[in-house]
């Protein structure tokens, strides 16, 4: 069965949006008038996990995201300057490069990897700009991070409204209530000896449960609050709403429609929803790799495919609210996932391949100027706190250092950015027109790639390009102000 295609998607596929627009309700201000604010709402819709060749690239079914697009100026060469999930979303909050990560020190709640820390100065978020600026701030989410760490505790504080539903954290049944024979469905024995994987994936079954039902899963929860979010938001304009959800982050246990919508609807196996962190030949026979990573993809995409349609249920919203000419929306990605390509799965740092840190980044503006086009600037996380202020009219704070990509919107050029680069835990990436460099901070592992004559990134050519690849880290040095930083 396929997925659902929300009611706008439909009406526009139909040529029709048109009319659905001007059939939708205006917004009532709060003495029951009709009212359109001074300067534009703004939302932003964060997927974690979220690779750009599933939304670009046609690997999944993102038809709420394709709409966005088609109504938006998509950026194909965006890479997050800062992974994973909460140094990415630093970064986007922000303004403001975080890698490399100095002065790290582990925070209360949180992974203790490099860039993992509060936000020191709550002021300077886009979120609290907005707010001091006179917008209605609200942030919906179930990152279990952002969401729950005492480390956040304060920043959770800086907005008129903070909603956070049950993920991955907490618990909402106990763990008990999941059977061995449920557990093991969704534990292939390539990972079902491993005791920390097993007690990751019950606690995710006894937290989500919808592995029969969709309308359970996480991303439906936080796109149905955000909905309930904006009902309020619309009454408070102009308002800045962030909705933030945690899926399609593993374990993977989507109903098996979406499944196989990607998948062989014969396979009767038990299914890999939480591969490692690691080379596939660690923990993987080659006698069975294809068959494992094939589940591993189906898997994916059927999550990818399941927020996407969760995503079109609070998109419908904003158009039946009629806020859809007065709000600037934003969807970005945090960082990818590796399913077996260049020899690894799941996120590893020293595999920055676009895999893993290549990301969709899309900006509709109010008045569709350049809907449907696409740039190939090197374009970034930390953007996009510059850039909504400037399409606010709002001043932006003197901390944040990203390019307002709001120009190009009127035809006009942006700051030269030959290349991209950031960092994951002690490692790097810088990415041009002509080459992609892969190395740990202390530079003892140098991996260099020919894009001109090697796209995909499958042969490594730092020997024979050593001088090539001393350039380029030397110019990642140079652009972070001194040595990188490694906490190994």
């Amino acid at each position: 069965m396929p997925p659902i295609i929300t009611r706008r998607r439909f009406l526009q596929a139909a040529g029709l949006a048109t009319a659905a627009t001007a059939l939708a309700p205006r917004t009532l201000d709060k003495s029951g008038a009709s009212a359109r604010p001074d300067r534009p709402n703004v939302v932003v819709l964060v997927v974690d996990t979220l690779r750009a060749d599933h939304v670009y690239g046609g690997r999944a079914q993102t038809p709420n995201m394709d709409a966005l697009a088609r109504d938006g100026l998509r950026f194909t060469r965006a890479f997050p300057e800062a992974m994973p999930t909460v140094p990415a979303r630093k970064s986007i909050l922000t303004g403001r490069r975080q890698f490399p990560f100095r002065h790290w020190h582990p925070g209360r709640g949180l992974l203790a990897q490099p860039g993992w820390t509060s936000i020191p100065d709550l002021d300077s978020t886009f979120t609290s700009v907005l707010r001091r600026a006179g917008y209605w701030t609200a942030y919906v989410t179930d990152n279990p991070f952002l969401g729950w760490s005492a480390s956040y505790e304060r920043f959770r504080r800086t907005f008129n409204r903070f909603d956070r539903t049950g993920g991955q954290a907490g618990v909402v049944r106990p763990v008990s209530e999941v059977s061995e024979h449920e557990l093991r469905h969704w534990l292939h024995p390539v990972i079902r000896e491993d005791p920390e994987v097993r007690r990751r994936v019950r606690r995710y079954m006894a937290n989500g449960g919808y592995w029969d039902d969709d309308s359970a899963c996480f991303a439906a929860r936080v796109f149905t609050d955000g909905a309930k979010a904006l009902d309020v938001a619309a009454r408070r304009r102009p308002f800045a709403l962030v909705v933030d959800t945690f899926e399609p982050h593993e374990p993977w246990t989507p109903p098996r429609r979406y499944v196989d919508l990607y998948g062989d609807p014969d396979y009767q196996g038990a299914e890999p929803s939480k591969p490692y962190n690691a080379e596939v030949s660690r923990y993987i026979d080659p006698s069975e790799a294809a068959t494992v990573l094939g589940r591993m993809r189906a898997l994916y995409a059927a999550e990818v495919t399941m927020t996407d349609r969760w995503l079109g249920v609070f998109v419908d919203r904003l158009f039946e609210l009629g806020l859809e000419r007065d709000t600037v929306i934003v969807l970005v990605g945090d960082h990818g996932f590796l399913l077996g390509e260049h020899g690894w799965t799941g996120k590893v740092p020293i595999a920055l391949h676009p895999e893993l840190a290549h990301v969709p980044l899309v900006v509709v503006d109010p008045e569709r100027r350049l809907a449907g086009k696409a740039s190939s600037y090197f374009a970034t996380t930390h953007d996009i706190g510059p850039t909504l202020l400037a399409m606010a009219d709002v001043r932006q704070p003197d901390s944040m250092d990203g390019v307002d990509l709001s120009p190009m919107l009127d035809g006009r050029r942006l700051p030269e950015r030959p290349f991209a680069h950031g960092g994951y835990a002690n490692a790097h990436y810088l990415r041009s027109d002509g080459w992609a460099l892969i190395a740990s901070n202390n530079a003892d592992n140098l991996r260099l790639f020919d894009l001109k004559r090697d796209p995909g990134e499958h042969e490594n050519v730092a020997g024979g390009r050593a001088a090539v690849a001393r350039r380029l880290h030397r110019r990642v040095v140079e652009e972070a102000g001194g040595p990188l930083p490694d906490y190994r």
